[in-house]
This record gives C-alpha cells, sequence and structure tokens, in this order.
C-alpha cells in the first residue's frame, strides 16, 4: 500500500500539458469534494473543475477553498440525480458548453436505516441503486463523446467511481434492480457488484481510456454526524467518534488517496482499496460475462440510454 507522503508526492507531480477539465458528481460534500479540493491543490488551479451537485451554498463554499490562478476556471451545476432525467438534462448541457472531459469522479450516495423497506424515486426505482448505480452509468455513458475528445487531443480520459469493489454479492439475474426482493443489503451487495462490471464493461468498449471502482474505507465526513432528532445518537457520539477516529481517515486525506486513484493506471478496468492500492483478484468479486451483457442490457433500458 503506499504511504501518505508518497500518494501526496505524486499527486503534486501531476502535470499536464494542456488545462484539464475535470468533472465532480457528488462533490459538494465529503470525498467528492474532499477529491476535488485535492485536485485543485495538485494543479495549483490551472483547470476547469465542475462541481455537480444539490447544495450550491457548498458547492460555492468548495470553490472558495481552490487555489486561483489566471487560467482557474470553476463552476456549479446544479443536479439531483435521484432522478435519471435531471442526469440526462446535465450531461445534455455538458456536452454543449465544454470541449472534452478528461476526469470524471461520481460519489453520490444515499444513507438511510430503512432495512426493508424500498424507497422509490418518482420514476419507480430504488433511490438507492439509482445513486449508487443507474446514475454513474448515465453520466459516464453519455459523456463518452467528450471523453473520447480528450482521448483523440492525446489527453487522458479517466473515470472513479467511488463505492465497494470487495464487497460485492452475488447477482441475481432474474431480479436486476431488485424488483422482486429488496433489502438494504442486498441493495449495497448488488450495487457493489453493479459498478464492478459497469467499469470492465466501458474499459472493454473504450480500451484506451481509464475506469476505476475505489472502496474508501471509512472517513471521517459530515454523513456520519448523528441526526438532531436522534438523542441516544448523540449522546453516544462522543464515544463513536473516539472509536472511529483511530480505523478511519480525516476528508483530507481520503481525498489525496482518491485523486491519486484516478490519476493512476495508464488503461483498463481497476478495483482500489482505500489506499489507492489495486484489490487481490476476485476479492468480494461476483462478475461473469454473462452478468455483464445482462446487466448492460438491463441498464440500457433503464436508463432509456440511445444506442
Amino acid at each position: 500500500m503506499p504511504s501518505l507522503s508518497s500518494v501526496r508526492a505524486s499527486n503534486a507531480a501531476f502535470a499536464p500539458a494542456n488545462l484539464p477539465i475535470a468533472l465532480f458528481v457528488g462533490g459538494t460534500s465529503g470525498i467528492g469534494q474532499a477529491t476535488a479540493q485535492a485536485f485543485a491543490r495538485s494543479t495549483n488551479g490551472e483547470a476547469h473543475i465542475i462541481i455537480c451537485g444539490r447544495n450550491r451554498s457548498a458547492a460555492e463554499s468548495t470553490i472558495a477553498s481552490f487555489p486561483k490562478s489566471s487560467q482557474s476556471n470553476y463552476e456549479f451545476i446544479e443536479c439531483d440525480a435521484s432522478l435519471l432525467k435531471n442526469v440526462h438534462a446535465t450531461t445534455s448541457e455538458l456536452l454543449n458548453k465544454i470541449p472534452k472531459l478528461n476526469f470524471v469522479v461520481l460519489s453520490t450516495g444515499y444513507l438511510t436505516s430503512k432495512f426493508k423497506d424500498r424507497e422509490d424515486t418518482s420514476e419507480g426505482l430504488s433511490k438507492k441503486l439509482v445513486l449508487d448505480y443507474y446514475a454513474r452509468w448515465k453520466f459516464i455513458y453519455e459523456l463518452m463523446p467528450l471523453l473520447r475528445k480528450a482521448k483523440e487531443a492525446g489527453e487522458g480520459a479517466k473515470v472513479l467511481s467511488v463505492l465497494a469493489p470487495g464487497k460485492g454479492k452475488p447477482i441475481d439475474l432474474e431480479d436486476l434492480g431488485l424488483e422482486k426482493d429488496y433489502s438494504l443489503l442486498k441493495a449495497m451487495g448488488n450495487g457493489a457488484s453493479y459498478n464492478d462490471l459497469m467499469v470492465e464493461s466501458f474499459a472493454a468498449q473504450e480500451p484506451t481510456m481509464t475506469f476505476t471502482h475505489i472502496f474508501p474505507g471509512l472517513v471521517r465526513t459530515p454523513i456520519f454526524h448523528p441526526s438532531p432528532s436522534s438523542y441516544l445518537l448523540r449522546l453516544l457520539y462522543p464515544l463513536w467518534y473516539i472509536l472511529f477516529y483511530f480505523f478511519s481517515f480525516s476528508a483530507k486525506e481520503s481525498g489525496e488517496y482518491h485523486l491519486y486513484a484516478l490519476l493512476a493506471g495508464e488503461k483498463g478496468s481497476f478495483r482500489r482499496g482505500p489506499k489507492g492500492d489495486v484489490l487481490k483478484e476476485g476479492k468480494g468479486y461476483f462478475g461473469t460475462e454473462e452478468a455483464k451483457k445482462k446487466l448492460w442490457e438491463h441498464t440500457v433500458k433503464v436508463t432509456k440510454a440511445e444506442t
């Protein structure tokens, strides 16, 4: 596993010949925000960075923390990615306004305490699976023309999906989307496996690009703060935080490791751990060629992708 000092040195050495354009979906808080900040630091502000999420004020605060240069171009695009129609509107806007896309970081997520109840969006899909998988796939698929333009210009084109490689579960090919049998644990395990197959499928179709699925481990982000309405959790939080501290990363450290994972690898698909190291082959992996084919066909149908 690379040390934090070596990771920081590697990130600091990043020196693209042309102004890179990077999109951070879910970049208004947590790991996405920390990775965007690490990217801004590594480029000394000489980059076009697009933060995509729901919270404008959080995005503006994040952008204000970025270093500035004469070439800095920072912007926010509002998008509630739990609805695929919003994802399509955002990708359409990006296709019309930017000439290329070098980096895409996807870290959308949904934390819920409902273990058995499936929470559907107005589009009839599991909100958990949309944010963990369908929206991410749609962003990559619809922004592929911009990634191809970066490659055609001799530049990098890399995608990083932050979820849970190594934590996957067997996929029920007769119940893709978990319409028949849903539970939170099953959604989490299937979402991880879907992301494994997603990066492999895109890498097979675009062999000169890099697609990475990374597990962040335990990171000290606001998502672990107790709800104001939960008295017991707020009471126990100080003890929980002390225990949690010794087994976790700060958001800033995690951002450096995620940037390292984003920049690493020349081409192909990768499954990486919290420090950017490549996972052992087969660890928590439940993919087959049949599963890849059926999941791709299912996803095209669900996301109404144009083929």
